[in-house]
């Protein structure tokens, strides 16, 4: 892991188009020797795109593969470069709204697309914050990866297995509380509501934290710019009426969001992640092998459409 972090702090000189070229080529090869996980993006895939071709899908997944590895290098650049460079390749579309931050508690929902490090640096360069982390196997990459989100203003990172008292803990003291909100960790503090008209197990956080603490909820998408100019950070209006009094319809809401922004930028989620795994009770996992399985699958778990997902096409 060392040598990995040494790569990573040589290659953060290089200018952005350059290593960006290269981690596209490294996705590429990671593509074709990571069969489990590139089975796992395909799977997924072919859950939330069945109008897509088997080609369509795999160029999908192949240019996801591609971003993934990509954003990985790019890290270099989050967490050892000047900020003045930082703030020419960050575009934030519009401004950080430290008004509404500072007002009171703040969620800010940062969806699982593969830049979403480059929103947490957006927001730590104008103010502090907390966050939920995943605490990595390698204590000397844990280390890089803290102290690369909290080099600027500080920011507060928990592991998950702590709760959620030091979160509004730290929301109460007035920090906004980055959070991701579209992974699969099991069935518990989850519901079962559809995701591209798939059964997921959603986290009720968002809005259970939202009703506890009166916190308005932002949401916050990066993506990367065309032609290796950076990354794009846009936060969108605050939600209003939310969480509201429906968990269920709070939970839908998120994530029809998310698949909107997913529409906008496919390659960029984070489909490599088994965002299905967690089943309902009697439900088999979705991530057998064989395509009359994945067929089954689609068809028993299947809910309405997103508005808007027949017309998806790579791009």
């Amino acid at each position: 892991m060392r040598v990995l972090l040494v790569l990573m702090w040589l290659l953060h000189w290089l200018p952005l188009p350059l290593l960006g070229r290269i981690g596209e080529g490294l996705g590429r090869v990671l593509y074709s020797l990571m069969s489990a996980r590139r089975h796992v993006a395909l799977t997924n895939l072919r859950l939330c795109f069945p109008e897509l071709s088997d080609a369509e899908r795999c160029a999908l997944a192949r240019r996801h593969f591609q971003a993934y590895a990509r954003s990985m290098l790019e890290r270099g650049i989050l967490w050892w470069s000047s900020e003045a460079r930082l703030r020419r390749l960050i575009r934030v579309e519009p401004a950080l709204p430290l008004q509404a931050i500072h007002a009171g508690p703040t969620i800010l929902l940062c969806p699982h697309f593969v830049s979403l490090d480059v929103a947490g640096i957006a927001v730590s360069l104008c103010t502090s914050g907390c966050s939920i982390y995943a605490r990595q196997s390698s204590p000397v990459f844990d280390r890089a990866l803290r102290r690369g989100r909290s080099r600027f203003w500080p920011v507060q990172l928990f592991a998950r297995d702590a709760g959620v008292k030091p979160i509004l803990r730290a929301m109460r003291a007035g920090l906004p509380f980055f959070m991701l909100p579209d992974m699969d960790f099991g069935g518990r503090d989850a519901l079962f509501t559809p995701f591209f008209g798939v059964r997921a197990a959603t986290l009720t956080a968002p809005a259970r934290i939202a009703a506890m603490t009166g916190a308005r909820l932002i949401p916050v998408t990066a993506t990367m710019l065309p032609d290796y100019q950076g990354w794009r950070v846009q936060f969108h209006p605050a939600w209003d009426d939310y969480p509201g009094t429906d968990l269920v319809a709070a939970t839908v809401r998120m994530n029809r969001f998310i698949e909107a922004q997913v529409l906008r930028t496919p390659a960029e989620y984070f489909w490599a992640h088994r965002r299905f795994k967690t089943r309902p009770t009697g439900e088999a996992s979705v991530y057998g092998k064989g395509v009359d399985a994945l067929h089954a699958a689609r068809r028993a778990h299947k809910a309405p459409p997103p508005v808007g997902a027949p017309g998806l096409r790579p791009h």
